[in-house]
């Protein structure tokens, strides 16, 4: 299993901070930065390998994707997304002969702990695999599931009432060498469409398919990174994670 690590955005919520930083270089935790806790994560799951796609700032990452491969004993490599105007559907797309052997995927965004990557390692679903927080009290901003009662995603969306979901997606999934080449197809479909189209659009194109599943991951701490009081909340966990 390899690693995914999307962290191509602009956070325009996040300036000036992101001015001259992509936000997964924010500080989290003392000089700890969010792609810090991705890499370190994905390391301790086991993963053979990391690919950052950069896009944004990406000279900042480039600077110092050598410390970070030596401070996880982890191959890091960096895949150049061309379009930084566009979401993150394409993003993902890039790294299709990554995610073709089997990946965990993380977005640059998301501060949590190691456990919910080895808890979707552990899983014995196949396809793609959500981790998802079926605790916390959902907003219309989350990315939204709803599911049978076996756990199989039909639909995954902002656009969802709250009351019909049964949780939110926290941006960590394993995608299947099952599954990649459907999936490459869905990504191209989906930015060829609209290239402003997030990578889960691509996921509901498979979910008819019944091979995408809700996994949850408890009551465990952790945050989306978007704005300033994200981050503030970021600086919390992070110390605990």
């Amino acid at each position: 299993m390899r690693g995914v690590v999307l962290a191509a955005g602009q956070g325009q919520r996040l300036r000036p901070d992101t001015d001259n930083l992509p936000k997964t270089l924010l500080p989290v935790d003392g000089d700890t930065t969010i792609l810090d806790i991705a890499l370190r994560n994905l390391a301790a799951a086991g993963v053979t390998d990391a690919s950052v796609v950069v896009g944004y700032a990406a000279e900042a990452i480039e600077a110092r994707v050598d410390a970070m491969s030596k401070r996880y004993n982890l191959p890091v490599h960096l895949i150049h997304n061309d379009r930084v105007d566009w979401n993150n559907a394409y993003s993902l797309w890039h790294a299709r002969y990554v995610y073709a052997d089997g990946a965990l995927l993380v977005n640059g965004d998301t501060v949590h702990p190691d456990s919910v990557e080895k808890l979707l390692l552990s899983a014995s679903q196949e396809g793609i695999l959500l981790a998802t927080d079926s605790v916390k009290t959902l907003t219309d901003e989350a990315m939204k599931l709803q599911c049978d009662d076996d756990g199989v995603v039909g639909l995954v969306t902002k656009q969802m009432p709250v009351a019909s979901a049964y949780g939110e997606y926290i941006g960590v999934a394993r995608l299947d060498a099952s599954i990649a080449d459907d999936l490459t197809a869905a990504l191209e479909a989906t930015w060829r469409d609209d290239p402003n189209l997030y990578y889960e659009d691509a996921f509901q194109r498979l979910a008819p398919s019944g091979r995408m599943h809700a996994v949850p991951i408890g009551d465990v701490e952790w945050v989306e990174v978007d704005d300033h009081a994200d981050l503030a909340v970021a600086r919390e966990v992070a110390c605990r994670c």
